[in-house]
């Protein structure tokens, strides 16, 4: 019997962990375009900054 050739589209062990490490690289690049960590905290306080007014923005009470 001529046994068939095995797909190239068939997943094994190893098809799997290359594109598990794949993920994670286009993860880590996306995270590196977009700033990081330290740009989304200096934007998440930015933010919490700007829903309370600052002194010059309240007016003394006369």
């Amino acid at each position: 019997m001529i046994d068939k050739p095995e797909s190239p589209f068939k997943l094994n062990s190893t098809r799997i962990i290359i594109l598990a490490l794949g993920a994670l690289v286009l993860l880590i690049s996306i995270s590196m375009f977009s700033g990081g960590l330290g740009t989304y905290n200096a934007l998440k306080e930015a933010a919490n900054a700007a829903k309370t007014p600052s002194a010059e923005q309240v007016e003394p009470a006369q």
